[in-house]
C-alpha cells in the first residue's frame, strides 16, 4: 500500500458509526499512510469532487452493510486475510516523522470544491496532551461520540481516549432526535464525558430533558461549531451543576482547538460568551485589516493562530493553502506560518477572546457596519425562541432573520429587539420554522438556508 516507507498517501475509509470504521483508521496509520473519512450517504456529487481531488491509492470500506466493488476492499475481508508483514510494519514505524499526515478530513469551499485539510501525527499529539494537561483527562473517562467521523469533533473523543486509556461509546445517531431515550443511554452505558457539537446540547435543553428523567453524573461538558445560547447552557448548569462546563473554539485548520473557557458561572441570557484563551503551544492572536496586532480591549479583529496545532494545508491546493496559511506578518527574518481563521474577535478586559461572527457576517447595511452575530445572540435570549441565526441577502439588501419557534412569532421578536438593539439592527424579513435545518455535523445548515433567498 502506498509509495514506500517514506511517503504516506491517502487511503479513503467510507465509514459508519460503527468500531470497523475505527479499525479502518488505525490500519491505515499503521501501513505509513494518511486516512480519509468519507460519508457516501453526502451527494454523490459532493462525493464525486472529493475522489476527484483526493485520488486515493485505496478505499476501504468500513460499513456495517458492505457492496461488492473490484476497487474496494472491506474492513471485514482484510480481517480475514489476517495477514501482518510484521518486519515491514516495524521498518515502516521506524521512518515515522511527527510531520507526517494522520488523516484528512474534507470541509465545504466557498468555490463549491470541498478542501481536504491534511493534520499531522504532531498536530494531534499537541491536541491531546494539551488537553490532558488542562482538563487531567485519566482513564476513567468514558467519552460519549456524538460527532460522525468525518467530523473533527470526533478526533478529540478516539484520541484523548487513546491518550488517557479511557473509553469511547460511539451513541446511536437516532438517539438525537429521541432526548429523553439519549439520556438513558448515556446513563446505562456510564457516559461521563462529553465532547459535543452545540446543537446536540441544545436539543437536551430545548426539551427540558433532565426534568423529565432522571439525570446524568458527567464529569465535562464540552462544547464548539456555533455559538453557544446562554439559555440552552444555563439549563445544564442548573441540571447538572457538577460537571466542568468548557467553551472550545477552533477550525479544522488548526487541529480541533487552539482555545478554550471555563464557563464557573451562569451568564445572562443576552452575553457574548468568551471563547477564552490559548491553549499551552498556541499563540491566538487578532490582526487588524491592515495585518497588525491588536492589543486593547473591544477592538474588533481577525483571530489567527500559530503553533503546532496547524494542518499541514489543503491537499493538492497550494492556492488555497497559501491563502489561508500565511506569513506571521510580525516576524521578516524567518519563515513564521499562522492560520489566517476568517472569523472576528475582541478581547474582553480580562484577555479572554469573545467571538463576534465569521469575517463575511459582519454587512454595510443602511450606512452602518453591523456583526450579524451580534444581532443573533439577541434573539437567542428571547425566552420564546428556541434557536436563531441571520443571513444578509444582499440583493435584496435586507437581514432575515430565520428562527425556531413553537409558533410564528415575528411581533413578539420585533418587541423583544427594540429593547436590546437599535432599529438598524433589526431584521428586515423573519421566517418561522418548526425545526431549522441542520447540516451533517450538527450545525444550523446556512448554506441551505442561504439558498432560499436565491
Amino acid at each position: 500500500m502506498g509509495g514506500g516507507v517514506n511517503s504516506a498517501q491517502p487511503v479513503a475509509v467510507l465509514i459508519d458509526r460503527n468500531i470497523k470504521s475505527i479499525l479502518a483508521f488505525m490500519g491505515v496509520v499503521y501501513s505509513g499512510n494518511f486516512y480519509v473519512p468519507i460519508d457516501v450517504t453526502m451527494p454523490e456529487n459532493r462525493v464525486k469532487l472529493i475522489f476527484d481531488t483526493l485520488k486515493p491509492v485505496m478505499v476501504i470500506d468500513a460499513r456495517n452493510h458492505t457492496y461488492n466493488s473490484e476497487n474496494v476492499v472491506s474492513v471485514d475481508e482484510m480481517l480475514k486475510a489476517h495477514k501482518f508483514e510484521v518486519d515491514l510494519i516495524n521498518e515502516i514505524r521506524l521512518n515515522f516523522i511527527d510531520t507526517d499526515p494522520l488523516y484528512s478530513i474534507f470541509t465545504s469551499g466557498s468555490t463549491g470544491i470541498p478542501k481536504g485539510v491534511v493534520v499531522s501525527h504532531k498536530s494531534v499529539i499537541d491536541l491531546v496532551e494539551s488537553f490532558n494537561d488542562t482538563f487531567s483527562f485519566n482513564n476513567a473517562l468514558v467519552f460519549g461520540n456524538q460527532a460522525p467521523f468525518d467530523f473533527d469533533v470526533s478526533v478529540k473523543d478516539i484520541y484523548n481516549a487513546l491518550r488517557c486509556g479511557g473509553t469511547v461509546q460511539v451513541l446511536p445517531k437516532k438517539l438525537f432526535k429521541m432526548p429523553k431515550l439519549l439520556v438513558n443511554y448515556l446513563r446505562e452505558r456510564h457516559v461521563n464525558t462529553l465532547i459535543w457539537a452545540v446543537s446536540a446540547l441544545r436539543i437536551v435543553a430545548d426539551f427540558e430533558t433532565f426534568d423529565a428523567v432522571e439525570g446524568i453524573d458527567l464529569k465535562y461538558v464540552m462544547f464548539s461549531g456555533e455559538v453557544m445560547p446562554i439559555r440552552a447552557l444555563n439549563y445544564w448548569m442548573d441540571k447538572i451543576p457538577d460537571a466542568r462546563y468548557v467553551n472550545l473554539y477552533g477550525p479544522t485548520e488548526i487541529t480541533c482547538n487552539c482555545t478554550y473557557y471555563d464557563v464557573t458561572y451562569k451568564h445572562k441570557e443576552d452575553e457574548m460568551l468568551p471563547i477564552g484563551k490559548a491553549f499551552v503551544n498556541s499563540r491566538v492572536e487578532l490582526f487588524d485589516e491592515e495585518k497588525k496586532p491588536i492589543t486593547e480591549p473591544g477592538k474588533i479583529g481577525e483571530i489567527c493562530v500559530m503553533g503546532s496545532c496547524l494542518a499541514l494545508g489543503y491537499w493538492n491546493n497550494k492556492e488555497r493553502t497559501q491563502e489561508a496559511f500565511i506569513q506571521n506578518p510580525g516576524i521578516s527574518a524567518y519563515d513564521s506560518t499562522m492560520y489566517a481563521t476568517g472569523d472576528m474577535g475582541y478581547y474582553d478586559t480580562e484577555g479572554n477572546i469573545v467571538f463576534v461572527s465569521r469575517k463575511d457576517y459582519q454587512i454595510k447595511h443602511m450606512g452602518h457596519r453591523i456583526e450579524l452575530g451580534e444581532i443573533e445572540v439577541a434573539l437567542n435570549a428571547i425566552p420564546f425562541l428556541n434557536v436563531a441565526c441571520c443571513l444578509f441577502d444582499k440583493e435584496n439588501e435586507k437581514i432575515v432573520c430565520f428562527y425556531q419557534a413553537e409558533k410564528e412569532c415575528k411581533k413578539e421578536i420585533v418587541a423583544e429587539l427594540s429593547k436590546k438593539l437599535p432599529k438598524y439592527m433589526w431584521p428586515n424579513v423573519y421566517v418561522h420554522y418548526a425545526e431549522l435545518p441542520l447540516n451533517k455535523n450538527g450545525k444550523i445548515d446556512r448554506i441551505l438556508l442561504g439558498s432560499t433567498l436565491k
